[in-house]
Formats: structure tokens, C-alpha cells, sequence
């Protein structure tokens, strides 16, 4: 074993926790890695905040890439700030902020407190779970921009797209809360008075019991008119395109429960069955309401606007403007900074460009662009600033064409659950069982049709049926929901389990394209040449030399003389007297044969060295979520990147997958169709917006996200990729759901033939339809909820 002496024991921030290269950078005992930790770590001291560092380890981020002054600029803009506020007055302003680097207690307790930091913010809420925060502010005292500087400067960068101008949705529906309230306050008070009816009362006590009747009547009608007017749209909306849904027999249920209870108290008969009707619109509001909080917050169908900045800088007159991107238009130059998206089409006039198109084509590696060349809209800058001549405004650029094809748009509904399928035969077969009733009463006693006939309705009601998959399906969707995997809606669950072929995109997905694996071969290198390289490296913003940077990262700065960079070959200059030379192989020996991959050769006084091999860095979930899934379902990888790693992607997905390079996004989505076309159920996973269309397409498109789901294309589920390596266990939780919901569908039919046994001959009493029907709800809420926890137990879910 080899130990380390304390001279080569890594010193690391106080604040962020990364390494610090710089010794000389603190404050007492305490060290930073760069300046802009250091600043945080004096402005939350000046603050009386330093208990952030208490309640987690080093819980802030690196500020080694500074906020860019002005970044906010736009934030100044009365209009883009009527979009941005929920409220404003003359003393108060309200607004809220998406902050994707909410992590741990510290964060919440640092923008709790930042009331603290900034005089004029007058308290700070923090939604943990959606990772925003809503900040009340005197109007008079500090301003908009000024509160999303602040929130930058110590590490929590508010992220503000183009798609927050528009008019948002809200979560849940205020209706759906005000009927589900309403049918559970008549539901419990019809039960409570109902007692009477289910103990037996004394025929001297007439009075007290009609008066009981009369009020259970009058408690039902909110929940008869109002509460389940959603069940009698949707059965109406598919009696319309001729097809039963699973409200249908709801919508039937409640009509003939309500008649037949009514038209009991009007004839002093009996008490009806209020408490069964409003029953049955509680619990299947409850279980709606159940699983539309599963997924409420998050939003599946994104637009290119998600994509984009509020507003960008254009050149005017030598100076630069913040201008909203709708006001962008053709022959603005736009000044686009390191790490800036590029949002429309244009023309290269000023600075050398390294953009990343990994969001649009897959290409792992960005692309070199010189002046003159055409940048397209999506890609990401990575080097220094450019400028760009625009060509095409924003709604006519190659991303918002991509977004626009047919493939992306909603998916043809087709795919109808088997519990809809269900329903229809359940309610045929209901009303065949009734018309017989009917027929076989009115020749032996007709006296008997009416009784027999609604009982037939009542205690058929499909309640118990449509609770066991309701409540399974929300039961699974909270349980994945929370181990990070986010379905679109409860029919998802359905088709992950139908799946037979998953698709793959490498680039994002298999690979973190944050990362690189780097080797070097050749002569070994010396500690001075390490850091020779290093100093070399640092002096060019190409990717692959901060991956250099990173990979001979020495405690030592070197000064470089005549440093010269040659566009796409490679970097040269003089580090201690020595002639060092960074670049592909034609720049440092003459031959040009590209040995495949990306390589980058380093030579000493014009003798080659040796060079560095850099590989695509795999998630470490892969290989062994791969060995899970490879021997029961067909593999299939996709990806923009050439066939470098093709030997690496065959030993790890085996000899019978499907390996297929240089795809562009028509060429995903046509794959995806030839899947479909030989019978396969297709589940594609993937990332960038390359992989839209082929995710839209898929009978299942995932997107894995690295935390932030607002950047998610179209999808029917998120995946967070933290939780990538549970993904097995998540198609097993999946299939489970079908089972449960086939056990609970037994169960409701036996109690369905028990209860048509009696209803037929007219022997059921109210007593007994009271009973059974709360029952057999409670049976089912008990056998889906307990199953599906017990199995996620199982799985360590």
C-alpha cells in the first residue's frame, strides 16, 4: 500500500469542497480554492450566516466560473418583469425563482435566512421537493435584478427560460380540490346519520328517522350536481365517439344510485343508498386526486422557449444590450458568452467558436467554427465570446423546425388500457344481467322489476373494480416518484411493462458528457513536464485542453512565451525554455492518418512525446444495470458519435445487441419505427433534444435528466440519472402493478357475482348494500396499497 506524506495531502475549500490549488487563498483558518468561494464565505460572515457550514460538509458551490456582470440585465425590463412577478404593490413585490442547485439543509436554511444578506427581501420561502423559492422584496429598497444577483453570487443562479414568459397551468385543479372537499364532508355526515338505518330504530321514532332521511337527500345533492360532474363529461365525451371508458359505469352507478335513493324518500319506502352514491365519488376523487399529485409539478411537454435565455446580448452602436428574445430579429448581432446557448441562426462575424451540439445532433466532442461560418441555434458556446449575425429569427431556426416535426407532436391514443377495456365488457355485461332481470320479473312478478333492477346497478357499481387499479397505479407512481423516476400518467406504468426492445442513446445517456476518461501512453513524463503541459494547456479555452488541464493538474504555475494556437491542429509556446507543441497528428509529426477516436499528441522541442487518449466516461450504473436487463429484453444503442468504441460497446451490451453509429435524429426515429413495424413494444431512453422524436415515437420515451427536468424534451417519464442504476427494479415494480391489479379485480368480481346472486331476486336490503359496499373499497385500498409497498420494501425501493 502506498500513504501519502502530509505535503501531498490535498487541501480542499471550506465552501465548495474542491481541490485547492492555490495555497494562498484565506481567510484565518480557512481555505478556498478560488476567490469567488472566498467572497461567499465573507459575505455569509458580514451576515451572521456561517451556520451553513455547520449543518452539512462544505455544502456550497465552486465559484471558480464567476457570474457574468449583467448577466441579469434583463431583469430591468418592465415587461419581461410583469411576466416574471406573481404580485406587486407600492411597498411589496412576490415573485418566485427556480433554483436547480437546492441540495441539502444548508441551502435551505442559507435562502431562508437571506433576509440576512439583502436589507430590502423581506422573507424567503424554499419548496424543497420543487427546488423553488418565493421571495417577497420592498419594491423601494432593492429591485428584481438586484435579488437574482445576490442569489447568483452565492451559488444559487436562478434558472429563467424563455418558456417562463408564458402563461403557466396550474398544478391541480381548484375544482378537483372543492369537489373532492365536498364529497367528503356529505359522505361522512350521511354515514354518521345513517346509523340509525344500519343499528335498527324503533318504529315509535318515525319522525326522528324520516328527518334523518330528508337530510342525507339534501346532503347528496352537492355531491350528486356538483362533485361528480367530471365522471358525467368523460362518460359523455365517449358515449359521443362510441366507446365506453372507465367513468361510463362510474357516471351509470351514481345516476341509478341517486334515483333509486330518492325516489325511496319521496315514497317514505326506505332510506336509499346516499351513503353508497357519495361513496363512490369520494374514493374515486380521492384516488384521482392521488395520482395527479404524483407528477403535478413536473412538465413532460416542452417547447423550444424551455430551451432558451429570457434575453441575450445584442450589439448596438458599441454597446451591449439586453434584448428579449422575442424581440430578436434578423441582422441583430448577438454577443454570445462562454457557456451561452446560441438561439437563432446566424453567421459568425468576430472570435473563434467551439460549440457543442451534444443537445441537438449527439456528437460527443463540440465543433470548431470560424468566422464566416453558419452557427446553428441550439448549439452552446465553450470558448471564448463571439459574435453572430442573425440570419433567421428565433421561431424559423433549425431547433424550433426540429421541435415542429409531426413525430413530436401528441402521440395518436391508440393505446388503450386493459382496465378500460375492461370497463366496457363490465358495463355490457351489466346491462345484459339487468335486461334478463327485468324480462324474467315482469313474467313472474312485476311488482318486483324496479327493486330488483336497481339493485342490479347498485351493487354492481365497478367502485371496487376502478379503485384497485386507481389506487395501485397512484400507490406505484408515489413509490417511483420517490426513488426520482417521474411518469407522465398511470397508462406508462402499462406500457413499461408491455416492453420488449430498449433503445439506448449513447452520448448523455450511457456516457456523462461532463466527463472524459483520459490516458496517456508514450515516454513517461516528468513532474516538470506535466506542468509544462499543464501551462500549455491552460492557455487555450478548447474542451479537450481543460480536460488536459484537469488531467496534469500540479500545485505549480509556469509563465508560456509566444504562445500560438492554429485553429483545428493544435497550440504551441515556450514553458521554461522549453518549445512545447499540443495537437492532432498532422501538427506535431506530418502524418495525417486518423488512427480513430480523439487523440491529441504532445511534443518536447519538436520530438514527439507521447499523446492522451480520451474515451467517452460510462455512467457506473451501466455495466451493471446492462447485466440485468440484456437476457430479458433486446438492446439497441443509438448514437450521433463514430464507431471509435465499438469494441467497448460490444463487450458491455454483448454480441446480440444492436450497435448503430452516425444517426442523426430522422435516423433515430426511423429505427424506432422499424422496431414498431416487426412487433416490438419499444421503450427508448434518452437525453437531448436529438432524441425528441424518436422518444415521442417510442411506446415509452424516458428521459434521463442529471436533476434539472426542465430540461427534458417531449417524454412519457424523467430519470434522474442518480437513480439509474435502480432502473431494473423499476420495470419489475411495473409489471408487479398488472398483477396486484388483476388480484384486486378478482376479489371485486367475486364480490360483484356474490351481490348480483342476491340483487336478482330482489332480496337485497339496504342494510346489506350499505355494508358491502364501503367494505369491499376498504378491502381493496388495503390488498393495492399494502402490495405495492411491500414489494418496493422487496426491491430496497
Amino acid at each position: 500500500m502506498f500513504t501519502k506524506s502530509l505535503a501531498e495531502i490535498a487541501i480542499t475549500c471550506d465552501h465548495c469542497g474542491d481541490e485547492c490549488i492555490a495555497k494562498n487563498i484565506c481567510i484565518d483558518d480557512k481555505r478556498f480554492c478560488c476567490a469567488g468561494c472566498k467572497m461567499v464565505y465573507q459575505l455569509l460572515n458580514q451576515g451572521g450566516l456561517c451556520d451553513y457550514y455547520n449543518l452539512n460538509d462544505k455544502p456550497g458551490f465552486s465559484q471558480r466560473i464567476p457570474v457574468r456582470t449583467g448577466k441579469f440585465a434583463f431583469l430591468d425590463d418592465a415587461a419581461i418583469q410583469a411576466k416574471l412577478i406573481s404580485f406587486r404593490d407600492e411597498q411589496q413585490v412576490h415573485v418566485n425563482f427556480y433554483l436547480p442547485q437546492i441540495h441539502c439543509s444548508s441551502c435551505l436554511y442559507l435562502l431562508e435566512n437571506l433576509h440576512r444578506l439583502e436589507a430590502g427581501v423581506i422573507s424567503c420561502q424554499v419548496n424543497f421537493t420543487r427546488k423553488e423559492a418565493s421571495i417577497v422584496f420592498m419594491a423601494q429598497t432593492t429591485s428584481l435584478r438586484n435579488i437574482a444577483e445576490l442569489l447568483a453570487s452565492i451559488g444559487y443562479e436562478p434558472y429563467i427560460s424563455l418558456h417562463d414568459l408564458k402563461q403557466q397551468k396550474p398544478g391541480i385543479e381548484k375544482g378537483m380540490r372543492y369537489r373532492l372537499g365536498i364529497a367528503a364532508f356529505c359522505f361522512g355526515n350521511i354515514m354518521l346519520m345513517s346509523f340509525p338505518e344500519y343499528l335498527g330504530i324503533d318504529a315509535s321514532e318515525s319522525g326522528l328517522r324520516n328527518i334523518f332521511r330528508w337530510m342525507n337527500a339534501g346532503l347528496s345533492l352537492p355531491v350528486f350536481l356538483y362533485a361528480a360532474d367530471p365522471f358525467y363529461k368523460s362518460a359523455l365525451k365517449s358515449i359521443r365517439h362510441r366507446f365506453l371508458n372507465i367513468d361510463a359505469p362510474v357516471a351509470l352507478a351514481v345516476i341509478i344510485t341517486f334515483v333509486r335513493s330518492a325516489w325511496e324518500v319521496l315514497s317514505g319506502t326506505g332510506a336509499g343508498y346516499f351513503d353508497s352514491m357519495t361513496g363512490i365519488v369520494f374514493f374515486m376523487l380521492a384516488g384521482r386526486m392521488l395520482q395527479d399529485k404524483t407528477y403535478r409539478h413536473l412538465s413532460f411537454d416542452r417547447d423550444y422557449t424551455s430551451y432558451f435565455p429570457i434575453a441575450v446580448s445584442v450589439i448596438s452602436n458599441n454597446k451591449e444590450i439586453a434584448t428579449a428574445l422575442p424581440e430578436l430579429k434578423a441582422g441583430d448581432t448577438l454577443l454570445i458568452h462562454n457557456e451561452e446557448l446560441i438561439p437563432a441562426d446566424g453567421i459568425i462575424t468576430k472570435g473563434s467558436a467551439y460549440i457543442d451540439y451534444s443537445f441537438v445532433t449527439g456528437e460527443s466532442m463540440p465543433v470548431k467554427k470560424d468566422m464566416g461560418e453558419l452557427a446553428y441555434a441550439g448549439g452552446k458556446q465553450t470558448g471564448g465570446n463571439i459574435e453572430i449575425l442573425v440570419v433567421k429569427e428565433v421561431a424559423q431556426s433549425y431547433l424550433t423546425a426540429l421541435w415542429s416535426r409531426d413525430e413530436l407532436k401528441a402521440k395518436e391514443s391508440g393505446r388503450v388500457s386493459f382496465v378500460h377495456l375492461l370497463s366496457r365488457y363490465f358495463t355490457y355485461i351489466i346491462f345484459g344481467i339487468a335486461l334478463l332481470t327485468t324480462w324474467y320479473w315482469k313474467i313472474n312478478d312485476p311488482t318486483r322489476i324496479w327493486i330488483a333492477v336497481t339493485a342490479v346497478f347498485i351493487i354492481a357499481c365497478p367502485c371496487a373494480l376502478l379503485l384497485s387499479n386507481t389506487f395501485t397505479n397512484g400507490s406505484i407512481l408515489r413509490i417511483l416518484s420517490r426513488n426520482q423516476f417521474f411518469l407522465r400518467s398511470a397508462q406508462t406504468i402499462e406500457n413499461i411493462a408491455k416492453t420488449t426492445h430498449i433503445v439506448f442513446d449513447k452520448t448523455g445517456t450511457l456516457t456523462d458528457p461532463r466527463q472524459q476518461e483520459v490516458k496517456y501512453e508514450g515516454k513517461p513524463l516528468t513532474t516538470l513536464q506535466k506542468q509544462q503541459v499543464m501551462a500549455l494547456a491552460s492557455c487555450s479555452t478548447h474542451p479537450l485542453s481543460r480536460f488536459i488541464v484537469k488531467e496534469f493538474e500540479q500545485t505549480s504555475q509556469l509563465t508560456v512565451a509566444g504562445f500560438k494556437e492554429i485553429a483545428g491542429e493544435g497550440i504551441a509556446g515556450v514553458v521554461e525554455g522549453s518549445l512545447v507543441r499540443i495537437g492532432s497528428c498532422g501538427f506535431i509529426t506530418g502524418n495525417t492518418n486518423d488512427t480513430g477516436g480523439t487523440v491529441v499528441y504532445i511534443s518536447f522541442e519538436n520530438q514527439m512525446h507521447g499523446w492522451l487518449r480520451f474515451d467517452n466516461h460510462y455512467r457506473p450504473a451501466i455495466p451493471s444495470l446492462i447485466k440485468k436487463i440484456k437476457n430479458r429484453y433486446k438492446l439497441s444503442v443509438l448514437t450521433g458519435d463514430n464507431e471509435a468504441e465499438k469494441q467497448k460497446l460490444r463487450r458491455l451490451l454483448g454480441e446480440d445487441a444492436a450497435l448503430l453509429f452516425s444517426q442523426k435524429p430522422g435516423s433515430k426515429l426511423d429505427y424506432i419505427k422499424s422496431l414498431q413495424a416487426d412487433g416490438e413494444k419499444v421503450m427508448m431512453i434518452g437525453d437531448g433534444l436529438n432524441d425528441a422524436g424518436a422518444l415521442r415515437q417510442a411506446d415509452t420515451g424516458i428521459a434521463l435528466t442529471e436533476g434539472n427536468n426542465n430540461f427534458t424534451p417531449a417524454s412519457d417519464a424523467i430519470l434522474a440519472a442518480s437513480s439509474l442504476s435502480k432502473f431494473s427494479s423499476f420495470i419489475m415494480l411495473c409489471k408487479a402493478n398488472q398483477y396486484i391489479v388483476t388480484a384486486s379485480f378478482v376479489l371485486s368480481i367475486a364480490y360483484n357475482i356474490i351481490g348480483l346472486y342476491f340483487a336478482v331476486q330482489g332480496k337485497l336490503s339496504p342494510l346489506v348494500a350499505a355494508i358491502l359496499m364501503p367494505c369491499s373499497s376498504l378491502c381493496i385500498f388495503l390488498i393495492t396499497f399494502g402490495s405495492s409497498h411491500w414489494l418496493a420494501r422487496r426491491m430496497k425501493l
